[in-house]
């Protein structure tokens, strides 16, 4: 039997065929009904699920960029404190260097002075013993030339 009393070809369908069609569809209708929410919550507990890594990335990479910042800003620091350091030591250095060379000159002019105070008594020593008997000499070599003994009113220096 037709729906329709007119001959449309297969455009009109059989009344059995029709209901059982809208039967059909009755039932996967209600069955879909009941399956997409469920669907459709696991779905949205997925985009929650992928909403909150995402945010919970990106909370992270907030935190190692803040924390990368604290780093790179005390390695700066660091750096800043071994040049002061390096600087410090260079001063200290310097300093050691010319209380070293101060000390060295100190010495040399107490060794120079020391030195010139032991030469000036060896020479007056030498001097004195060296005119002792240069008048000596002087006396015996006036004696051996003239042959007759000479004598000098020098007397030696004890």
């Amino acid at each position: 039997m037709d729906l329709l009393p007119m001959d449309i070809g297969p455009l009109n369908p059989v009344v059995g065929e029709l209901v059982v069609a809208a039967a059909l569809f009755a039932l996967v209708f209600l069955f879909l009904a009941r399956l997409v929410p469920r669907i459709q919550r696991v779905l949205d507990a997925r985009e929650a699920a992928t909403k909150g890594t995402e945010a919970q990335a990106e909370a992270l990479r907030e935190e190692a960029r803040i924390k990368r910042a604290e780093v790179s800003a005390a390695l700066a620091e660091a750096r800043h404190e071994a040049a002061r350091i390096r600087q410090r030591a260079f001063e200290e250095g310097t300093a050691l260097i010319a209380e070293a060379r101060a000390e060295g000159h100190r010495e040399y002019t107490t060794l120079l002075t020391e030195g010139h105070a032991h030469l000036t008594a060896a020479r007056t020593r030498a001097e004195a013993e060296l005119h002792t008997h240069a008048a000596e000499l002087a006396s015996t070599l006036a004696t051996k030339i003239l042959g007759e003994p000479i004598e000098t009113g020098v007397h030696p220096h004890p």
